[in-house]
């Protein structure tokens, strides 16, 4: 059950501290290989800015928006810590996956047009940051034009997200022209 009785910064001290024990082992994809709480950080730091700190639950969801895709945690792990609003915007997020790699890919445009608007914000932060880091620290053996179909990829996510948060997308389109 969620701690009734936090304020939403001991809210957001728990889920960061959640976040870093399950990511405690991952690092970022890129040469420089940070830690990969380091992304979920900057996502909610853009959430947190996009909303001007009003939508805790949001930031808190986009702390954790990898978490059940990238760990062995679970949905209701997530709604028992942190509630059903969270819980709900980190399902709308996290991508199947037993399902291939270009399935999941094109379902995310699917499922981002359709999405809530906490969940099309978070995936604009989400794909900003990714943007972001492949400018300044590639996976190795990418090169520009596998660059540039991840952008182009991304890009498709972030137009059916634009409405959600114009300055977010701006912040994108921003990064992706540093590729």
């Amino acid at each position: 059950m969620p701690h009734t009785s936090d304020t939403p910064l001991l809210t957001l001290a728990r889920a960061y501290n959640f976040a870093a024990a399950k990511h405690i082992d991952q690092r970022r994809k890129g040469e420089a290989a940070e830690p990969y709480l380091n992304h979920l950080t900057e996502v909610a730091e853009l959430v947190a800015r996009a909303t001007e700190g009003a939508e805790p639950d949001m930031i808190v969801a986009a702390i954790l928006h990898d978490t059940v895709e990238d760990t062995a945690t679970t949905l209701a792990e997530i709604e028992a810590a942190f509630g059903a609003p969270v819980a709900g915007m980190v399902a709308e997020v996290t991508d199947d996956k037993s399902l291939p790699k270009q399935t999941r890919k094109a379902l995310q445009i699917v499922h981002a047009a359709h999405a809530s608007k906490g969940a099309r914000i978070i995936k604009l932060a989400d794909k900003t940051s990714n943007i972001r880091a492949l400018a300044t620290s590639p996976p190795r053996g990418w090169n520009a034009e596998r660059r540039m179909e991840y952008v182009a990829w991304a890009k498709q996510v972030v137009d059916v997200c634009r409405g959600a948060n114009p300055w977010l997308a701006a912040e994108f389109d921003a990064a992706a022209r540093g590729i």
